[in-house]
């Protein structure tokens, strides 16, 4: 008997795009560049909307995205999805990161480029 709902195999259809800092990979607290973003919102499925963009992290590079009012504003603008943002640090660099994407919703915008663009200034400047 055959299954009527077979699970997929092989790769999966979906993307990502991490933007990637170089820093000095001799930095004693590489956990103070952790930090994700938290957001309030207003509304129920489809029109559900941001009102607060708040940063989540342990180290001094949320503090100063918190202390960003216009990079969240800008973040506020753009969707739930695209305004879900991660960084992360990696062996010798951080990873600024949303969600994953299908092929058909996979891009990057100028204003999203623009926010990734301004938390990797603030990670320069730790």
């Amino acid at each position: 008997m055959q299954d009527p709902n077979p699970l997929p195999w092989g790769a999966l259809d979906r993307f990502q795009a991490h933007f990637i800092v170089q820093v000095d990979p001799f930095i004693p607290d590489i956990q103070n560049f952790v930090a994700k973003t938290k957001l309030s919102t207003t509304g129920h499925f489809g029109s559900k909307t941001i009102t607060k963009v708040e940063w989540n992290g342990s180290g001094s590079l949320a503090v100063k995205l918190n202390e960003d009012s216009q990079l969240n504003d800008l973040i506020a603008q753009q969707s739930i999805k695209d305004a879900t943002i991660y960084v992360e640090p990696t062996d010798s660099a951080i990873r600024i990161r949303s969600k994953w994407d299908n092929h058909i919703a996979f891009g990057i915008t100028k204003e999203l480029f623009e926010i990734y663009d301004k938390i990797a200034g603030h990670i320069k400047s730790i």
